[in-house]
């Protein structure tokens, strides 16, 4: 976990700009540089929930029964940690979302090509059409809600 400490302390555009040092910019690069930038936030949650679960008594009765260590991981932990594995997933990605930093910088903001709808937001408010961001924006808000309804409803129903 220090390691993911570290990496949750490095912005989105620092890591960025390391691996565009290493490999030519471009819209890959900005997007792995944000994938890795967001990664601690995932990997907190799950660490989180497979300790929670480690120890309970039915992981350790599934293993005096004798079930393998991998048998219990996907028949017993895995479904107990799923919960806090999609939590995580929505979470990681509502906060790539509204990452524009690194793309910006590296891949540019070329529309139709490399253009994301937060970079859209901007430019649409910094020229002056304001009705276009707030559709733009008004867009993520309705997708954020979608996925945040089906996340609840996929929880209730496990």
């Amino acid at each position: 976990m220090r390691l993911m400490d570290a990496v949750l302390g490095f912005p989105a555009v620092l890591s960025a700009l390391l691996l565009a040092a290493v490999f030519r910019p471009g819209l890959a690069v900005s997007m792995v540089a944000i994938g890795v930038a967001f990664l601690p936030v995932f990997a907190r949650l799950t660490r989180a929930s497979f300790l929670e679960f480690r120890d309970r008594d039915f992981v350790q009765a599934a293993r005096a029964l004798g079930a393998g260590r991998m048998m219990v991981f996907r028949r017993v932990t895995l479904p107990l940690i799923w919960p806090s594995l999609a939590a995580g997933t929505v979470l990681t990605w509502a906060r790539a979302l509204g990452e524009f930093g690194a793309t910006i910088t590296f891949a540019g903001n070329l529309p139709g090509r490399t253009q994301t709808m937060p970079l859209a937001i901007y430019i649409s408010q910094s020229s002056g059409k304001m009705d276009e961001a707030i559709a733009l924006s008004l867009i993520l808000v309705v997708v954020s809600l979608v996925v945040m309804i089906f996340r609840r409803q996929s929880a209730r129903s496990d």
